[in-house]
């Protein structure tokens, strides 16, 4: 069993969000899901990245810093798009991270004040012509972590794996789970 601090998308806590979530708590793992928005949920991406830009992206990353403090330091911290922000800042700067899982989304290291913590395992998934997850910071990221492993699947989806989201790709998001999945089975 891994525990996994998983930090929802644009959108909120959407019913296709958190039974993604529920996927990884039915293979056994401890799976903290906290809601970053109060309740608020979004009909589209476009409207959560304006409610996300009126709360502010620092204090997205606060709120989800906030969460971690109660949990243990040896945790996987994951992000579907926006919450890749405090996913990808908590690996880097709080210690004992033991993986990251960043979906949809990744940002560039320099972002946050520590470096990638050497030798901390991260997967990388998004479609490859999809426009909001920037592949071209992804491919840098996984050149620039030695430890990382990029996934691009067909399609410019940008949910992809969320089965509420019009983007959702079956497939690809059937793929994703499996590799996930393998991925928190290593750290075991």
């Amino acid at each position: 069993m891994t525990e996994i601090l998983l930090f929802h998308h644009a959108q909120g806590q959407t019913p296709g969000f958190l039974a993604f979530a529920e996927q990884w708590r039915a293979a056994g793992h401890k799976v903290h899901t906290p809601d970053l928005y109060d309740g608020a949920t979004f009909g589209t991406v476009d409207e959560g990245v304006a409610h996300a830009e009126s709360v502010g992206f620092d204090e997205i990353i606060r709120r989800g810093t906030a969460t971690a403090a109660s949990l243990p330091g040896r945790i996987v911290y994951a992000g579907f798009s926006l919450g890749v922000l405090p996913a990808q800042s908590l690996t880097q700067t709080r210690p004992g991270a033991l993986g990251a899982l960043l979906l949809h989304s990744g940002v560039p290291t320099a972002t946050f004040a520590s470096p990638w913590p050497a030798g901390t395992p991260v997967q990388f998934h998004a479609m490859a012509g999809d426009e909001w997850a920037e592949v071209d910071v992804l491919q840098e990221l996984s050149r620039e972590i030695s430890s990382a492993e990029l996934f691009l699947y067909p399609g410019s989806g940008h949910l992809f794996a969320d089965p509420s989201s019009d983007d959702y790709d079956e497939a690809a998001a059937e793929l994703l789970m499996h590799r996930t999945l393998r991925f928190l089975d290593r750290l075991n």
